[in-house]
């Protein structure tokens, strides 16, 4: 081959290279890019949803208070009536 032809193929070369490199940076920024963006949906999902524990917790709460008002609605016609 010849000195030019040598000299073509090695910028051919280094060209294809740039912009492989170019691609691969671009390809690299964006995919960070998606891993803040799915770090964020997980800690909104986290925050956003409750779990079955705390639903049991807040429902047995709610019982409970259901149970004292009943209670008291039984007490109050039990002396309404007895009076």
């Amino acid at each position: 081959m010849s000195q030019e032809m040598l000299y073509l193929w090695n910028a051919g070369l280094t060209l294809a290279g740039v912009l492989v490199g170019l691609w691969a940076r671009e390809k690299s920024s964006e995919l960070a890019r998606l891993n803040i963006l799915l770090n964020k949906t997980r800690e909104e999902v986290a925050r956003d949803n409750v779990t079955q524990a705390e639903i049991d917790k807040i429902m047995a709460h709610i019982d409970q208070r259901f149970n004292k008002l009943e209670v008291k609605i039984d007490q109050l016609i039990q002396g309404k009536i007895n009076a």
